[in-house]
């Protein structure tokens, strides 16, 4: 029989049902603090009590089992999730369900999770402001461990991360920086200049540097540090043009929005006489709607196209033949969760973690979008239809 004072979740009337060597075994299994932890044997020995003999062979035995890795010399490394992290509550406030964008980030958050045993609260925020701060007051009620935020509008970024500081929550906020929040996502400004040198070397090629205007196109409400992608738009362009060219530069505020974007630029060029414009956008939506007004004005020659975040829309458009979206720097929101569900873990160990991580970006172009999403004929890309009711993407 085993006594409750070496293994205490052990009632006193049912050791006789017990097994010792999978007792000893599971307690070796839960000293582990994380998944990319290693132990030494002696280690091991520490922290369970257990005998040296009795430590190898349980170690042993979950090496064969699969449960646990032997690496360098005699370290031990857990391939499961630690114990402890089952049963943890993170909230999870979602940009919006209707953006490409969103959903990618929020599957791999949710597998990221899953993977660790992690409850996940998971709330739309629907890219509305009022509803970010309905939701961040509900998962304050929820009494998660961590919030992870993902909400556009800056104006209410201090009162957001405000609720979660009063309540003593951890913050990591999505693209989108909150006072006192750990922020991950884009490193705006150089993913502008990415665009921009891309659209120079393009006129450079196509039009001899002779670009008439430059286009613009963002959203206000996103805050300074997204539009900060067309400011390094604009700044790349000027990198490869010759100096001075072009002389016109058009800001448009398309609210992130394909539909905005494309009547925006339709009335633009009802007026217009420029006839080599060179087109930076905040996101997909927008240059997919830029892209359209073109078209629908009989102009599709007289424009070159970037846009950000590398959706599976834009990444169709890449493909057409003879496409004016000359490229698209990809954010790889499908990798999102593999980052921020480590980083929320080890705020609440409390290892020391950068106050800003930066996601790294790649310009997807018609040349390398087979090389980076070979997969992408395996999915469903939506309509234009669709891509009406999205924005930010």
């Amino acid at each position: 029989m085993f006594e409750s004072t070496q293994f205490p979740n052990l009632g006193a009337d049912n050791g006789k049902y017990l097994v010792g060597p999978i007792l000893r075994a599971c307690k070796l299994l839960q000293v582990f603090r994380s998944e990319d932890e290693s132990l030494s044997l002696r280690e091991l020995v520490v922290r369970t009590g257990l005998n040296k003999t009795t430590a190898f062979r349980a170690a042993q035995s979950l090496v064969a089992g699969g449960l646990l890795e032997r690496v360098a010399g005699d370290q031990y490394r857990c391939l499961m999730a630690p114990v402890r992290e089952r049963g943890i509550r993170i909230g999870y406030g979602a940009m919006a369900a209707n953006s490409l964008f969103s959903r990618a980030v929020s599957e791999g958050i949710r597998l990221a999770a899953e993977s660790r045993g992690i409850e996940l609260i998971e709330l739309d925020n629907q890219c509305s402001a009022r509803t970010a701060i309905r939701n961040s007051e509900r998962l304050v009620r929820e009494r998660v461990a961590l919030a992870i935020e993902f909400q556009v509008h800056h104006e209410v970024a201090p009162l957001v991360a405000s609720k979660f500081s009063e309540a003593g929550i951890p913050l990591v906020a999505i693209h989108t920086p909150h006072p006192g929040a750990t922020f991950f996502g884009g490193n705006n400004y150089l993913a502008g200049r990415i665009a921009g040198r891309a659209l120079g070397r393009w006129a450079m090629g196509a039009w001899g540097g002779k670009a008439d205007a430059v286009m613009l196109i963002g959203h206000a409400s996103a805050g300074p540090l997204t539009q900060s992608r067309l400011t390094g738009t604009a700044a790349g362009i000027s990198e490869v043009l010759p100096l001075g060219a072009p002389a016109t530069v058009v800001n448009i505020d398309a609210k992130g929005g394909y539909v905005e974007s494309l009547e925006a630029v339709l009335k633009f060029l009802r007026r217009a006489s420029a006839k080599r414009i060179l087109v930076g956008c905040i996101n997909d939506a927008t240059a997919l709607g830029a892209l359209r007004a073109f078209e629908e004005s009989a102009r599709p020659e007289d424009c070159a196209v970037a846009g950000q975040n590398a959706t599976i829309a834009a990444r169709a458009a890449l493909r057409q033949p003879r496409s004016r979206l000359i490229g698209s720097v990809a954010y790889f929101p499908e990798t999102y969760g593999a980052h921020l569900v480590p980083l929320a873990m080890d705020i609440l160990r409390g290892k020391p973690v950068p106050t800003a991580l930066f996601v790294k970006h790649t310009l997807i172009t018609a040349q390398n979008v087979d090389h980076y999403y070979p997969n992408d004929s395996l999915s469903v890309v939506p309509d234009m239809d669709s891509l009406l009711l999205g924005r930010y993407q």
